[in-house]
């Protein structure tokens, strides 16, 4: 026994001496897993919380702001007044950083900065974050046409994105208000020669097709990178769901204080609260029903209601439903069995849903009250939403109301049955499913509403064949501004209204009108319109935009929360 003790006690004593909790390093767990690491493939948050750290981008952002931008690894920050955007509003001129060194040594030129722009725009990876760049750059949301063809013209991408002396010029289809913005999100900037070596595309027109929508693991960036941020990527264990960063020595702003990162995928949430109280880990998104518990504890230092661009959880109404082989819609016919594939189609209808659901229940109890009531896709701060921005507030007598107009009086006469769906994952998108269904069956006892929990592969699956009548879903924003919601969400060509089937002129129109329009006060106003047309249309019934909340270490210092980002900017923070 003394034996196994002495054994036991020096298997502990290395484990103390070698885990990693010294004041220059730092453990993230984080919900989910990175699918690549290449910039201009993932699209998800956890990916894009870490590249972060490791690219620069031509411009960032003020610590918490949304709108004020500094200089990065351009020198400027472009604007009228001081001559680097152009007076009609659609050329922008970067002066390039000197001295900026990657992580392999290299020095950092303008045609990297071009390239890596270029490579952006031009990988463009079905599902992919390219459309974020092509869409005020080209004009398009996409490089292929809907079979697949590749439409742009390489020489068109060349001549909007070019080098002049030491500066990088770029010249847009039409003014776009929000183009800094994403610029200070998505402008990744990587190595040209080390990806050329490495076997990325090598920047020529000869080549560039052969490079769009690329297979995952074909890329080099796939599990490496190069960039010039202050962190680079050490490893990454996926089968341990572990990726390591360490500290850019030669980084242009200084060295970091922290040295390594350990981000860890943990997903159930109990056992992220035992590594918080442990020590075990550092810093975690955690589920806000653990606060009590975390609260009494000196160590842990709790970050609430931590603002956040996101709507979430939003009901969608499908207009035209695909009928075949669909089991969400009963009989297919409106006799109290079921719903034909336009049930939708009844704006009275969809008012009868939207003024069913218990919107003050749901924030207050369900979401502890940890968010805000949304009256429309975009979250507070964005656009000035004032009391002349119409709204819906929960009433059944609206509701019963709504429901005995539409369809002439048939549905109250004979009812319906149809199934709405959420993806497993989505507790809060199920339990706003729960609230619609209970409150719309007791009106009318011919009411019956199933609910079906999905994965997400299906879910996609399943939204993509426009099977499902009315699903949950939600939306983080890509960048800060008002347009990256209104478009997904209310343009004919937007990501949700087209799985929805809707599409109204009107609002496309004012959708393009308020994107170039830089003027703040006629933009808002645009947005009002837009906003008072899509309450009278109610195609989406809008819940909640909640707050993050972020739990550390109490020597954990330096965090700076930003809700563009879609994790944490580690640079500024250290242990004390």
């Amino acid at each position: 026994m003394k034996k196994l003790g002495l054994i036991c006690g020096i298997i502990l004593c290395l484990w103390a001496c070698t885990r990693p909790e010294l004041k220059d390093a730092l453990i993230v767990i984080h919900k989910g897993e990175m699918e690549s690491l290449d910039p201009v493939y993932s699209y998800d948050g956890v990916t894009h919380g870490m590249l972060i750290n490791v690219y620069d981008t031509l411009l960032k952002f003020n610590g918490s702001s949304l709108t004020e931008l500094l200089p990065s690894i351009s020198t400027q920050v472009p604007t009228q007044e001081n001559g680097l955007i152009s007076a009609d509003g659609r050329t922008y001129t970067f002066p390039i950083r000197k001295g900026v060194l990657f992580h392999d040594g290299m020095e950092l030129t303008p045609e990297d900065v071009r390239y890596s722009l270029m490579r952006f725009l031009l990988s463009d990876i079905s599902g992919g974050p390219s459309s974020l760049l092509l869409e005020p750059i080209l004009g398009i949301s996409s490089t292929r046409n809907s079979e697949g063809e590749i439409t742009v013209d390489f020489q068109e991408v060349e001549q909007a994105i070019r080098i002049e002396g030491e500066h990088l010029v770029i010249t847009l289809k039409r003014p776009f208000a929000p183009f800094l913005s994403i610029l200070a999100r998505w402008s990744y900037i990587v190595s040209k020669s080390w990806a050329v070596s490495h076997g990325a595309w090598d920047g020529t027109e000869q080549t560039w097709k052969n490079f769009n929508n690329f297979a995952k693991d074909s890329s080099p960036f796939f599990k490496q990178s190069n960039g010039t941020g202050p962190f680079q990527i050490d490893r990454w264990d996926i089968a341990g769901k572990t990726l390591v960063l360490t500290a850019h020595d030669n980084y242009f702003a200084g060295v970091p204080q922290l040295k390594t990162i350990f981000m860890r995928t943990v997903e159930e949430p109990s056992t992220v609260r035992l590594m918080l109280e442990t020590g075990d880990a550092d810093v975690a998104e955690i589920s806000p029903k653990f606060i009590n518990q975390l609260k009494g504890n000196a160590d842990v230092h709790l970050y609430d209601n931590l603002p956040r661009l996101r709507t979430d959880p939003v009901l969608f109404f499908t207009r035209n439903i695909n009928m075949q082989a669909n089991p969400d819609v009963g009989s297919g016919k409106l006799d109290g069995n079921g719903i034909p594939t336009n049930f939708f189609e009844d704006r009275d209808l969809r008012k009868a849903f939207v003024y069913a659901f218990d919107y003050d229940a749901f924030l207050n109890q369900s979401m502890e009250g940890r968010g805000q009531h949304a009256i429309g896709p975009t979250p507070p701060g964005l656009v000035p939403q004032d009391e002349s921005f119409k709204r819906y507030a929960f009433d059944l007598k609206k509701s019963e109301d709504h429901f005995k107009k539409a369809w002439n009086g048939q549905v109250w006469e004979k009812g319906f049955k149809f199934t709405i769906t959420y993806n497993t994952s989505g507790e809060m998108r199920q339990i706003a499913a729960e609230i619609l269904k209970r409150n719309v069956e007791k009106l009318n006892p011919k009411f019956q509403i199933d609910l079906r929990g999905v994965t997400w592969p299906a879910f996609l699956e399943k939204t993509a064949k426009h099977q499902m009548p009315i699903w949950a879903r939600g939306w983080v924003a890509d960048y800060a501004d008002a347009h990256n919601f209104y478009f997904p969400f209310l343009h004919s060509q937007g990501r949700y209204a087209l799985a929805q089937g809707y599409s109204n002129p009107q609002a496309d129109e004012l959708i393009e009108q308020a994107v170039t329009q830089t003027n703040p006060v006629k933009r808002n106003a645009l947005y009002k319109q837009l906003h008072n047309l899509m309450y009278e249309d109610a195609m989406q019934l809008y819940t909640v935009h909640p707050t993050g909340l972020w739990a550390m270490r109490s020597n954990v210092k330096g965090f700076a929360d930003n809700p563009v980002y879609m994790g944490i900017y580690y640079y500024p923070m250290y242990k004390e």
